[in-house]
């Protein structure tokens, strides 16, 4: 299957995208900066963190699948993968940021997107303590929050030396990787760190410039792929590849500040 989905199709998905984030809200917002609320680590080497709220979320989202696109696939973090019939695959971050969950910081969100094995169509980023919903798909791109409904959109070029540059953590990833970001980051104007996926959602919304990450998995890039997309901006991995798998990404508000810190990260090795 490409990209190309019939326009009744991509209304369906967005359809069912919001009842999916909307029956992740409850359950994240059931445990977040409770008195109770702990983790357990995924990755006893160093620090990664997975909580009920992760799990309530991906299940109450798994329930909403079952009921309204049962014979299409699921890539979940926290429960894997299911199989499905019409080549097109919801991959789903039931809380993306859990450190910030953990931390009581509202940088974390919901990440949800669907689409074919070539990359995402629908997506959408949400974060329900604020009460913002970023949705990028054909034809639509737009955040709904406390302020109302706007579109989305990108910020118009200008030079790397007057961009703001968001990564989530200062180690980046590899020695090569955090030398490859610093790169970049030392000619912008401002950096800033720790944001999750949210700093997707600011680069939709045209606050910010660049966003720079390595190690992701495909649920952690998938929606903000679709929605930034959506909002007039390039994602790609280091190497102007398709990024929709995750590894070593770009995301860019145009093609003119992509391509000036792309010429940088490109020469990255390891």
């Amino acid at each position: 299957m490409s990209n190309t989905i019939d326009t009744a199709t991509v209304g369906d998905l967005i359809r069912v995208a919001h009842l999916l984030a909307d029956a992740a809200r409850p359950e994240t917002l059931r445990y977040f900066r409770s008195a109770g609320l702990d983790a357990d680590n995924k990755r006893p080497a160093d620090f990664d963190p997975v909580t009920e709220g992760d799990r309530a979320a991906e299940r109450a989202m798994r329930d909403v699948l079952a009921r309204e696109r049962p014979d299409d696939a699921i890539f979940g973090e926290e429960y894997g993968k299911k199989d499905g019939t019409t080549g097109l695959t919801w991959v789903l971050d039931p809380i993306d940021g859990t450190r910030g969950y953990l931390s009581g910081t509202p940088t974390w969100g919901v990440l949800i997107a669907v689409g074919p094995e070539s990359g995402p169509v629908v997506g959408v980023i949400d974060q329900p303590y604020i009460g913002e919903r970023f949705i990028g798909a054909p034809t639509l791109a737009e955040v709904t929050g406390p302020m109302g409904t706007s579109l989305l959109s990108t910020r118009a070029p200008r030079p790397l030396a007057e961009a703001i540059v968001f990564t989530t953590f200062p180690e980046v990833g590899s020695t090569n990787e955090r030398d490859g970001f610093t790169a970049v980051a030392s000619k912008a104007r401002l950096v800033r760190y720790g944001c999750d996926c949210y700093a997707y959602a600011l680069l939709a919304a045209g606050q910010i410039d660049l966003v720079i990450e390595a190690g992701l998995q495909p649920y952690d890039i998938q929606a903000p792929i679709a929605v930034i997309q959506a909002a007039g901006g390039v994602v790609t991995d280091w190497q102007g590849n398709p990024a929709h798998d995750g590894g070593r990404v770009i995301a860019a508000a145009n093609a003119a500040i992509h391509a000036e810190a792309l010429a940088i990260l490109k020469h990255i090795e390891g």
